[in-house]
């Protein structure tokens, strides 16, 4: 009886961080709708902190990330966080989003055509 207890009650605890994930991820969104960034990255920062076992989100906040940034007119940082989402997640859907946004950002002129700048090897 014990086992089945503490076994539904570490389904619940489970069931209940995905939920608030969720929540904080939908808010994100809404705020975004609105356009209130400094409640997107708040928002953002909380499904940060509930998802670091479930990286298969992480692709979504920084494309979300990536946009507010836009919106702030902060394209070199966005074009950053896109290049990381195509650098750890090439694969996904968000990838291939990511992708779309850098060449419409070089296109109305926001980067330079050669695109970001490149870490250099340290010269001895």
């Amino acid at each position: 009886m014990r086992i089945l207890l503490v076994a539904a009650l570490a389904v619940s605890v489970v069931g209940c961080t995905r939920w608030s994930m969720d929540h904080h991820l939908n808010n994100a969104y809404r705020a975004y709708g609105v356009g209130d960034c400094q409640r997107v990255t708040l928002e953002l920062s909380q499904v940060d902190r509930e998802s670091r076992t479930r990286r298969y989100v992480q692709p979504e906040v920084s494309m979300l990330r990536g946009q507010c940034l836009e919106r702030q007119k902060l394209f070199v940082d966005a074009a950053q966080t896109y290049q990381f989402i195509i650098g750890h997640y090439p694969s996904s859907e968000y990838a291939y989003r990511a992708r779309a946004r850098l060449d419409t950002l070089q296109q109305l002129g926001h980067l330079p055509a050669a695109g970001l700048a490149k870490p250099r090897p340290e010269s001895l």
